[in-house]
């Protein structure tokens, strides 16, 4: 039995975690911590009444230690970095969720999170935990730094053209569109209901901290740089992302081809569904999933790819593919407590 801890369970991530954990056959929360909110995980989150009867407390380096094989950190950005490394040093597996080893370059941390980078030498160790594309290094690793939930859908989407066909893309832009839970559990005027509800707008135009990460592992599929433009854009619903991504081709390309090269590359992938021909995907098919569902839809004149990639923003864009990392890194089922 894998011993699990939560460090964030205050958060979403961290309620999304639990709730996973509980149903899966092969793992048990044996600690749960958050930076500030103590007390009852069934008074944090009333959901948890008669499924848990785990208290919450001020993160304990020792305790994480002492009680747990794999740590989850559900925390806000730049505060990972800070426990890490001695969860590291004691022999601990570890999954972040926030985006503190993501980026390869500590700089771009300054740059995008306003803040400078104060663990490198575990940044350079982290694995990105894409599992649909770096399996074979998630299953040889120690340490996971959990995909953002934008980076995901776009990363999926557009993984089987730029890993085969990387060469033919002149130009990508992905406009995106992500429920309010994305923001995480805090108090801002932009995202109380009265403001939110019946409304629609972007936010952080070509400035969103997720720019770089996908810029950063799209190259690395493509063997190559590619231009891309991200927008994200706030929906007045809970949880969910669609993503429309608009790739300009150098040439002419099928569409049968492309329909097959997305079959074949998703082929034995529990978690993404390629619809059929002409079918659209839509957010609710994948709300409370870890499904990642895409569609493509190719212009006429055959240079012009639209894909549309749809998940849920806390489950596959967050805890439910922390989980799918978690079971690969222990070698059991890839699903189990996700189907």
């Amino acid at each position: 039995m894998i011993r699990a801890g939560i460090v964030g369970i205050s958060g979403f991530g961290g309620k999304v975690l639990m709730d996973i954990l509980l149903n899966h056959r092969d793992a048990r929360i044996t600690y749960v911590a958050a930076n500030s909110t103590v007390g009852r995980v069934d008074d944090i989150w009333p959901v948890f009444r008669g499924r848990t009867d785990l208290v919450c407390a001020k993160y304990d380096q020792a305790q994480a230690v002492e009680l747990c094989d794999v740590v989850f950190l559900a925390l806000p950005h730049m505060e990972s970095m800070k426990v890490v490394g001695p969860l590291l040093k004691a022999g601990k597996k570890v999954i972040d969720l926030s985006a503190d080893y993501r980026l390869k370059k500590a700089s771009l941390y300054k740059t995008w999170y306003n803040a400078e980078h104060t663990d490198r030498r575990n940044l350079a160790k982290a694995v990105y935990g894409l599992p649909e594309i770096f399996r074979a290094r998630i299953s040889k690793s120690g340490f996971i730094a959990n995909p953002g939930c934008y980076p995901t859908a776009a990363l999926l989407g557009l993984a089987p053209l730029v890993s085969v066909h990387g060469d033919k893309v002149a130009s990508i832009i992905i406009d995106a569109k992500s429920g309010t839970s994305g923001a995480g559990r805090k108090v801002a005027e932009g995202f109380m209901f009265c403001f939110v509800n019946e409304n629609f707008k972007a936010y952080r135009v070509l400035n969103h901290q997720h720019t770089p990460e996908i810029s950063q592992f799209l190259g690395k599929m493509a063997g190559r740089d590619l231009p891309v433009v991200f927008v994200p854009h706030l929906l007045p619903i809970n949880n969910g992302i669609l993503e429309t991504i608009y790739v300009t081709l150098k040439e002419k390309m099928s569409e049968a081809k492309l329909d097959d090269l997305y079959r074949k590359f998703y082929k034995t992938e529990p978690f993404v569904r390629v619809s059929p021909k002409g079918a659209q995907v839509e957010i609710r098919n994948v709300v409370d999933t870890n499904f990642c569902d895409i569609a493509l839809t190719l212009s006429p004149d055959r240079k012009l790819l639209v894909i549309t990639s749809v998940i849920d923003n806390l489950v596959k864009g967050a805890a439910g593919q922390a989980v799918h990392n978690m079971n690969i890194m222990y070698g059991i089922d890839e699903r189990e407590g996700l189907l």
